[in-house]
């Protein structure tokens, strides 16, 4: 979709500025429609294996969109094997929230069943976000609680928590409602503290204008709360910001220049002639 689509906000006067950092990575100048990878994070602490979202899946049901729906690839299995690391390793699945693009590996097709795509994990979901998949579930044309949750809970690997649960010491949920109702962040501690924002935000000028809500947001509101807060907490201390639809690769650090947040990775940019506090 064209950013005006995805984001109702967004006018051609507030794009303009913006235009020559934002084309091609983030807008394609052939269609000048929104460029939004969809990716999974791969986590190794000191203890455990850990998968934080799983995109898309294979074979699942996606009317909306048809270059999601009823795919046949193995680039993301293939993906996990080439960082040595097969299905049976994963010890937790982490799900920011329940869409279809962050939990569609939660199940793969075996047998005409849906089974758990890694057989040994205990998949974390907040509790919050599980009642509201459930209440929204039934849609024919998109059958995401069918297809990659509730099969987790038939096979007993759903473990349902508070939006503030810590796992242990190095990895924890974050509440950031209002895309969905029980949305998580996922804090990491390691040489410093991280965050993988899940769709709290979905695009870089949401950093400069955090009122812009996207179209799926369910409580936009919220949104708008919940994504003031986070860039306030995250801005000029260094946390390391890992976005999921963010331009790859999707990571860097929240800084505030006047009334406005950015998103910095200086090696990007600084090499191309745009200035070093240029966005993501």
């Amino acid at each position: 979709m064209t950013p005006s689509e995805w984001f109702p906000d967004c006018t051609e006067e507030a794009l303009e500025p913006h235009l020559h950092w934002l084309t091609p990575r983030l807008i394609s100048p052939a269609t000048g429609r929104l460029i939004l990878p969809i990716q999974s994070f791969l986590v190794r602490t000191g203890h455990h294996i850990i998968l934080v979202d799983s995109c898309v899946g294979n074979g699942k049901t996606c009317a909306y969109f048809p270059h999601w729906h009823r795919r046949n690839d193995g680039t993301f299995l293939a993906r996990l094997a080439n960082a040595g690391v097969a299905p049976e390793q994963i010890d937790y699945v982490l799900c920011t929230h329940l869409h279809i693009d962050h939990c569609g590996w939660n199940t793969r097709l075996v047998d005409g069943r849906w089974i758990p795509t890694f057989p040994n994990a205990r998949y974390i979901m907040a509790r919050r976000e599980f009642e509201a998949a459930q209440a929204a579930s039934g849609d024919a044309d998109e059958r995401t609680y069918e297809d990659n949750v509730l099969p987790i809970v038939e096979a007993g690997r759903a473990v349902f928590v508070d939006m503030d649960y810590e796992l242990d010491g190095e990895v924890w949920l974050e509440p950031t409602p209002g895309h969905t109702p029980g949305h998580v962040a996922i804090g990491l501690r390691s040489r410093g503290v991280a965050v993988f924002s899940g769709d709290l935000m979905h695009w870089p000028m949401q950093c400069i204008y955090p009122d812009w809500s996207f179209r799926y947001d369910t409580d936009p509101d919220q949104a708008r709360r919940t994504r003031w807060a986070f860039l306030e907490a995250c801005s000029d201390n260094g946390r390391i910001v890992i976005t999921s639809h963010f331009p790859l690769p999707s990571v860097g650090t929240i800084s505030r220049r006047q009334s406005s947040f950015w998103l910095e990775r200086d090696e990007i940019y600084g090499s191309r002639g745009i200035p070093k506090s240029a966005m993501i």
